[in-house]
């Protein structure tokens, strides 16, 4: 279990917070809206009305001893650029930050940030990808040109191993868990000897345009 403290709860800092609470996270959340906060409340391990970007108030709702901080103060930089640095000052070590453009990512990565995250950018990436191949079912995006997707079995690889297709020298992707979609089973790390199925559905991680040159199998 971590320590998450996540500041601003809009509908991205509300969903994550919410989300990492679930998952049996310890999760502090903080936000100048007293009604977003007492929703939210009975939810997570502590809800606080307050400024985000103040290291007293921070540092008196635990946030000095998070393991990884979200920042998700919408449209607001200098909000955003305030609280990362007060974080940083507490020492948390991993903090997370929703952004509103490319220049905001710009600003918030040169303060040092662990990763950016534009939500609505990524969500219509992820759309886009699945729309533009039947092959792919699911996208997760893990940087700048990388990712996770989910993918149908070629027909041309039906019956055929992992090992057999050499997938890393062929395509240069990586299988990460095989599904049998039929008994609704998740393999991790699959053996190299199985033979595919034409129900099956792998995992994937590569850059994008190799998962796209594996993908226009189909």
């Amino acid at each position: 279990m971590k320590r998450f403290i996540v500041i601003g709860l809009g509908n991205f800092g509300y969903s994550a917070a919410e989300s990492l609470s679930i998952a049996g996270h310890d999760v502090i959340v903080i936000d100048v809206d007293g009604d977003v906060v007492d929703r939210i409340a009975p939810h997570v391990a502590r809800a606080a009305v307050g400024d985000g970007t103040d290291i007293q108030t921070l540092q008196r709702i635990g946030a000095a001893d998070a393991d990884i901080g979200v920042i998700a103060t919408g449209d607001d930089i200098t909000a955003s650029i305030l609280a990362t640095m007060a974080l940083h000052d507490l020492k948390v070590k991993d903090v997370y930050v929703k952004v509103i453009s490319r220049d905001h990512a710009r600003v918030m990565q040169r303060i040092g940030v662990t990763e950016t995250v534009f939500p609505e950018r990524d969500s219509a990436n992820a759309l886009a990808t699945r729309l533009s191949g039947t092959a792919l079912l699911n996208y997760v995006r893990l940087g700048e040109g990388f990712s996770i997707q989910e993918m149908a079995v070629p027909e041309k690889w039906n019956g055929r191993t992992i090992r057999d297709l050499q997938l890393r020298q062929t395509f240069d992707i990586t299988v990460i868990a095989l599904h049998d979609v039929l008994n609704d089973r998740i393999l991790p790390s699959p053996d190299p000897d199985s033979t595919l199925k034409d129900s099956d559905t792998l995992l994937v991680a590569g850059s994008d345009a190799a998962l796209a040159k594996a993908a226009n199998l189909l």
